[in-house]
């Protein structure tokens, strides 16, 4: 079974290889042209030059956490959601996967650290460009204050999105799928603090606490106060405890849904 196991994860390996042009490209295009436009036109412009206030943190520097968090946690989601839909309505090759010698619980574990592996990718790729496409004076000033809690926050984080895109993607119509990007993916985008620290939003209570469901939210917490910790971010404890106990709820829930899908 390990033998089995391992197999998979190597043919993973070997798309993702083969597609790693188109995959570089779809990861970078979204945050670039944000990064472009924030970071680049408009202080060019002579409007963004600093978050708020005279003398704060220059916007690339709240952008930059918020904007890898976003990748990692889009690109995972994506990873399994699109795939497994083919698999499981129309190349219906799901089913040669649940032939191999592994329970089925176990092969959604594999989907799920293989689009886990794909976040953590476009989060890697996402850093660099953000980090040095800016205006002059608008560099994001960047201190890794924990490396533990920066691999951390990053690698859960992953494997949330994955087993999330998982869970979505067994409990998703097919016919439905553009409801994910209108219902799910843009409203995660836009509320979960990657142009603003969770704290700010305390004027508008209700929308701060709504925000919690979101688990983009504490990803880009847990990057701000990785990255960038002398901006304001949420209690250590709070944002590990969301990612950590998210990542095992989700999984239990996705491996659940998997099987009730492959055996019917």
């Amino acid at each position: 079974m390990p033998r089995t196991f391992a197999a998979m994860m190597a043919r993973e390996a070997r798309v993702m290889r083969k597609n790693f042009l188109s995959t570089f490209i779809r990861v970078l295009v979204q945050p670039v042209m944000f990064v472009f436009v924030f970071a680049y036109v408009l202080p060019k412009l002579g409007g963004g030059a600093t978050a708020g206030r005279p003398g704060g943190p220059t916007f690339s520097t709240i952008l930059l956490p918020g904007l890898v968090g976003s990748s990692i946690i889009m690109q995972a989601m994506m990873a399994v959601i699109f795939p497994l839909m083919m698999e499981l309505n129309w190349q219906k090759s799901i089913t040669d996967r649940a032939l191999a010698p592994i329970p089925i619980p176990l092969l959604a574990v594999q989907k799920i650290l293989a689009a886990a592996l794909q976040g953590l990718i476009g989060g890697v790729l996402v850093f660099p460009a953000v980090l040095f496409i800016h205006a002059d004076g608008q560099e994001p000033h960047v201190h890794v204050d924990n490396w533990p809690v920066l691999i951390l926050v990053m690698v859960a984080g992953s494997l949330l999105a994955a087993a999330g895109g998982l869970l979505l993607g067994t409990l998703l119509n097919p016919q439905k799928v553009q409801m994910l990007f209108a219902l799910v993916l843009l409203p995660m985008t836009m509320l979960g603090c990657v142009y603003y620290p969770w704290s700010a939003l305390e004027n508008i209570r209700w929308l701060q606490i709504a925000s919690l469901l979101n688990p983009l939210v504490y990803v880009s917490e847990g990057l701000r106060f990785a990255l960038t910790p002398d901006i304001d971010h949420m209690p250590v404890w709070a944002f590990l405890l969301a990612i950590v106990g998210g990542t095992a709820l989700l999984t239990w829930a996705a491996t659940r849904t998997f099987t009730k899908r492959v055996l019917t």
